[in-house]
């Protein structure tokens, strides 16, 4: 009995399967709203402000930050969590592809969560005189949450590994 329950515990793995292909979704919408983004700005490309553009720039940064990191999390949890994926050897191939381990893909997703919550809050700063100065405090702590906690991860990875 416990052989069955170790193999349905270990097969049930591929539960997360269709939770990795469901990121591949994510993917779509944020290219939609990637374009979407270019598609209202080019018509009003001239009389756009350059602060504006700016801020369209960083919108979009934004998004590819974000499908980078969501690129990064299909394939290493899948890789990690699931299994190993059957690439050709012919085909291109990722150089991070099965080097990014649960540990260092944790660390990962904490530095491009800072990535994009700089992105975010230098939107702030830009519009500073349409937004109340407790929203930017606020949005000022939660970004030093994060800087703060990617740190602090990333040093506790640090002597778990100098340990082993």
């Amino acid at each position: 009995m416990e052989k069955q329950i170790e193999t349905l515990m270990y097969a049930s793995r591929w539960l997360m399967a269709p939770i990795y292909l469901g990121l591949s979704l994510v993917l779509i919408a944020l290219g939609i709203k990637f374009f979407q983004e270019i598609f209202h700005l080019l018509p009003n490309i001239i009389a756009t402000k350059e602060a504006d553009l700016i801020l369209v720039v960083l919108s979009l940064i934004d998004i590819a930050l974000v499908g980078g990191l969501i690129v990064m999390v299909m394939f290493s949890g899948y890789e990690n969590f699931v299994s190993r994926l059957d690439i050709d050897e012919s085909a291109e191939k990722l150089n991070w592809l099965g080097k990014v381990d649960s540990g260092s893909l944790k660390n990962k997703v904490a530095a491009s969560i800072v990535a994009i919550s700089s992105i975010h809050l230098l939107k702030i700063f830009m519009d500073t005189p349409n937004i109340d100065n407790d929203k930017i405090m606020w949005y000022l702590l939660i970004h030093i949450t994060f800087v703060l906690s990617a740190f602090v991860m990333g040093y506790l990875d640090k002597l778990t590994k100098e340990k082993v």
